[in-house]
């Protein structure tokens, strides 16, 4: 078995800082704010959590790589790339779709969410940790940075070829509802895996950075980190500049940062990828309580998700009880892609998403301490699928 490499704990600080941030927009769906909008606070509410998904796919990359530096065999980490990417699609289809609307009417609403793709990118992690760091660096590029070329081949395929594989491109690319036509359910896919699995791929190289030298790997992280922010700020400028805004359009600042998420665009992985990595050398240096409680947060991550939604969920539903002496039904509609349309009078306040945001993260510390705790005096356990 090859030399175990020392746990970074800036991966740990920088994944429990976007567990965190994640919580508020996930509180956003049950207060009824819409997903960004024209005054500064909503915008931003829903902007600063625009880091969650690419930070958590960049690092699920990054930590298969440490993880396959530990296992010292090729095989091993692909079985338990198979293995724990099944387990994520599972859960995706099960106990996360049940958390996020609380009702099991199966037959009108499955999502595929941002769980579902962390699986299948796992899946196909699998075949790809065979090929060099330097073939996933360059392959993992590609993917991001040519994603629309999948779309232009699904455009220009003949009809009749469309119409029988056309659900392939949606699950890859284009998203939407999907009717495999096996009798059962239409699932909404919200997180395609193009250009997602280059995301992966690019983690798992990136991982080569993470074991060098703290003074060499801070080094390299500034440089890709504000590189990519800057390419992001000339480019993203550019276009705004040469794009002409209509009088109702919004401010430069808000086209500049209101980038394409679904499916992510290369301006929106660059916007939120450069700063992620350019940050992880002020975490390494995180310290005291608050550097405690994410770094406690980012090693159980998927057990921090799939208590998070359920107990957002349910305070939703206390916070309904006492502005209304009810639980709206609306609650129990099929949250959050496909939300059955908003009562009078629900929507919240900023300040009252901002107050139940801050109460489920501090309850969730509790049971991601004893949960990392337990996952590290068991490490070869079922615990480390979870």
């Amino acid at each position: 078995m090859a030399e175990s490499p020392k746990r970074v704990v800036s991966l740990d600080v920088v994944r429990g800082a976007v567990m965190v941030l994640m919580a508020i927009d996930h509180v956003r769906v049950y207060s009824g704010l819409p997903a960004g909008g024209p005054t500064p606070g909503i915008f931003f509410t829903r902007w600063v959590t625009h880091f969650c998904a690419p930070a958590f796919v960049f690092l699920a990359g990054t930590a298969a790589f440490l993880h396959a530096k530990k296992l010292g065999d090729t095989s091993a980490i692909a079985r338990y790339l198979v293995t724990r990417g099944a387990v994520l699609v599972l859960l995706e289809l099960t106990v996360i779709r049940v958390a996020w609307t609380f009702n099991f009417d199966y037959s009108h609403y499955m999502l595929a969410g941002v769980i579902w793709m962390l699986g299948w990118c796992m899946i196909l992690m699998a075949g790809l940790v065979q090929f060099s760091t330097k073939a996933l660096a360059i392959s993992g590029l590609a993917v991001i940075f040519l994603q629309q070329l999948l779309g232009l081949l699904g455009g220009a395929m003949p009809e009749a070829v469309r119409g029988a594989i056309g659900w392939v491109f949606q699950f890859l690319y284009l998203g939407g509802e999907v009717n495999l036509g096996t009798g059962g359910p239409p699932i909404l896919i919200l997180y395609v895996l193009v250009p997602w699995i280059g995301v992966m791929a690019a983690g798992y190289a990136f991982g080569a950075i993470m074991v060098r030298e703290p003074a060499d790997r801070d080094r390299l992280c500034l440089r890709i980190g504000l590189s990519a922010t800057a390419l992001f700020l000339v480019a993203g400028g550019l276009k705004v500049a040469l794009s002409p805004a209509g009088a109702e359009a919004p401010s430069a600042l808000f086209r500049l940062l209101g980038q394409q998420k679904y499916p992510a665009s290369q301006l929106f992985l660059l916007m939120t990828l450069g700063p992620t990595i350019a940050m992880l050398p002020l975490a390494e240096r995180a310290r005291g309580w608050f550097g405690g409680v994410l770094v406690t947060f980012g090693r159980v991550p998927m057990f921090y998700y799939l208590l998070h939604i359920p107990l957002i969920h349910a305070s939703a539903m206390v916070v309904s009880l006492m502005r209304k002496g009810s639980v709206n039904p609306w609650l129990f509609g099929n949250h959050p892609l496909a939300p059955p349309q908003l009562p009078e009078g629900y929507r919240w306040s900023l300040s009252l998403l901002y107050l139940v945001f801050a109460v489920c993260v501090g309850l969730l510390y509790f049971p991601c301490r004893w949960y990392a705790s337990a996952k590290a005096r068991s490490p070869g356990s079922w615990l480390r699928f979870i």
